[in-house]
């Protein structure tokens, strides 16, 4: 959009997302990377994941970022904004490269998983306040942000700052930790991540790395380091995920806010990759469309499904009608919903869904 003799204006769209994006290589079998022989091409990026499940999911969005004037740019922002994504701020930089990432096929939470990266001097580790269209970072309902941008470089974490700085008429700030221990050059990384966090309205986290990052136990704790977001979301791996939302009348000074537990499903996982970007995105999108917060959290977990039960980063969102009906079950259903891989490929039968087959309540 633009106006009479001012510079473009851009569009309000539901949810912008700033970060690296890079081309990733998937083996082509099991085996360690010196063995495989071939690998298929796919992309990864924590933020760009989030946008494009919102926009697959009904949301208009928007990703931010730096790519190289290379190929594998190409192959980012043309598979990004395939998804339909808003891609009309990635800037291509000429001296800097796209980063690109290989890894093997194994359960990243086992030591025989290996990623090698080749992000150093990456295009997005440019990016800063003066290379990035701010205008176009501000212009959503939410942005959403992480600290794996944070790592990247000096100039990253000055954007960061200057995004998460509390400023009249900012969006919504979503910030999801994701502490990423060997990306981080200096040993303040957990410090500077929690200044970050304190600085967002709503906060994705997972319990395990509020311990490996800031020694915190329980939700409680990680609530009372985390005071000003509205909404702080810790997710508790298999367990489940747990919100804390302040925001309720009657509250003291002192008070943690109210705590909503949601369990997650029981999944027959094909791969553990891309579930934590699209919990977010579900958790997002139930909030952009005003849900209770037990549902925001069961959105969440469904979204995660649709990752879990695909080989790669993006599975295909369920239709919003069938991901509300399951987020409508009652407690008993709830926790018995197995979903397995096909899952989201739920028919209509004259204006009535039939549940996916691989949907099957356990005894």
């Amino acid at each position: 959009m633009t106006t009479d003799g001012l510079s473009p204006v851009p569009d309000v769209v539901d949810v912008v997302t700033l970060g690296e994006s890079m081309v990733t290589f998937l083996p082509s079998r099991p085996g360690r990377l010196a063995d495989v022989p071939s690998f298929d091409r796919a992309i990864g990026g924590a933020e760009s994941n989030v946008a494009c499940v919102l926009a697959a999911a009904g949301h208009s969005t928007r990703w931010v970022s730096r790519v190289g004037a290379d190929g594998f740019g190409d192959h980012l922002v043309e598979t990004i904004g395939g998804y339909g994504v808003d891609v009309t701020s990635v800037r291509r930089d000429p001296e800097r490269p796209t980063g690109i990432y290989f890894r093997t096929a194994g359960d990243r939470a086992t030591d025989a998983h290996e990623v090698a990266y080749y992000r150093a001097g990456s295009a997005a580790s440019a990016m800063a306040a003066d290379s990035v269209d701010l205008d176009a970072l501000r212009a959503g309902r939410i942005l959403h942000l992480s600290g794996i941008t944070a790592a990247l470089s000096e100039e990253c974490l000055g954007l960061m700052r200057e995004l998460t700085a509390s400023r009249p008429g900012r969006p919504l700030v979503s910030f999801d930790v994701n502490h990423r221990p060997g990306l981080w050059r200096e040993a303040d990384g957990p410090r500077v991540l929690l200044e970050l966090a304190r600085g967002a309205d709503i906060v994705f986290v997972g319990d395990d790395e509020a311990r490996e990052a800031w020694g915190l136990h329980g939700v409680r704790a990680i609530r009372e380091a985390l005071p000003e977001p509205e909404i702080v979301v810790v997710k508790q791996g298999k367990g489940g995920a747990t919100v804390l939302d302040k925001n309720v009348d009657g509250l003291n000074e002192d008070a943690t806010g109210t705590a909503t537990f949601v369990r997650a499903l029981d999944i027959d996982v094909v791969a553990h990759v891309g579930a934590g970007d699209a919990f977010a995105a579900g958790f997002l999108s139930a909030t952009l469309r005003g849900l209770p917060v037990r549902d925001r959290l069961r959105h969440g977990h469904l979204m995660a499904a649709a990752a879990l039960t695909v080989p790669g980063d993006l599975g295909t969102p369920p239709a919003r009608s069938h991901a509300d009906r399951l987020a409508a079950l009652d407690d008993n259903a709830w926790g018995t919903l197995r979903l397995g891989p096909g899952w989201t490929d739920a028919v209509t039968e004259d204006a009535h869904e039939t549940e996916a087959k691989e949907e099957v309540r356990t005894p």
